[in-house]
């Protein structure tokens, strides 16, 4: 079952086209076997979305785990953030180019093990994180965050609540501020901010 994090060269392709609306407003997204939630948007990403402070975003945005494309296209088309979108799997990345193309948004997308090849700093970073790839990598994009965000910049994440979400939160607190923005259905929308680090003049 872990397919969509990973590179399957023998697996057959087939992409097609799924129409997809948020907020009320419809684009294209294109999808294929070995990426995540193929056939329809998922419950966590749409809430992800849904929950972002779109009208105040501004500046650098990084969409971690970006799959096909639905945070880091749909930010941009509401946005007018600089957008950047990572993946490990070489078939989403694919799939995110075409569906940049198709709904004619100039994004940057490229692979990147977590943070492997990014440059920090960002003003928003974003993500859906890939649970069945193991609490290690799920911990190394949330944590890693803080060293890729701007002195006051937004990580958002979701996590439903059989996943752990609330024993991550309570090791999140120890180098994040961490705000629950919305509930739904056992999913968690969650902001965290970096805490000030205390400097001691003695």
């Amino acid at each position: 079952m872990n397919h969509y994090f990973t590179n399957n060269k023998n697996l057959k392709s087939d992409i097609n086209k799924i129409s997809v609306i948020v907020l009320g407003k419809s684009y294209s997204l294109f999808t294929d076997n070995g990426v995540f939630s193929k056939k329809a948007l998922d419950f966590g990403t749409r809430l992800l979305i849904e929950s972002l402070p779109l009208p105040e975003m501004s500046g650098k945005v990084l969409d971690v785990g970006c799959g096909y494309g639905p945070i880091g296209l749909f930010v941009k088309s509401e946005t007018d953030c600089e957008v950047d979108m990572v993946d490990i799997n070489l078939r989403a990345l694919h799939l995110a180019k075409i569906g940049a193309r198709h709904n004619h948004l100039s994004v940057n997308i490229y692979e990147s093990d977590a943070y492997s090849n990014v440059k920090p700093s960002y003003d928003y970073i974003i993500t859906n994180p890939p649970i069945r790839a193991g609490k290690e990598k799920v911990y190394e994009i949330l944590m890693g965050a803080s060293d890729f965000l701007t002195s006051k910049g937004q990580l958002w994440f979701v996590m439903r609540k059989n996943q752990g979400v609330k024993s991550t939160l309570v090791d999140m607190g120890k180098c994040y501020n961490v705000s629950i923005k919305k509930k739904d259905k056992g999913f968690y929308v969650v902001c965290a901010t970096k805490k000030e680090k205390i400097v001691d003049n003695d």
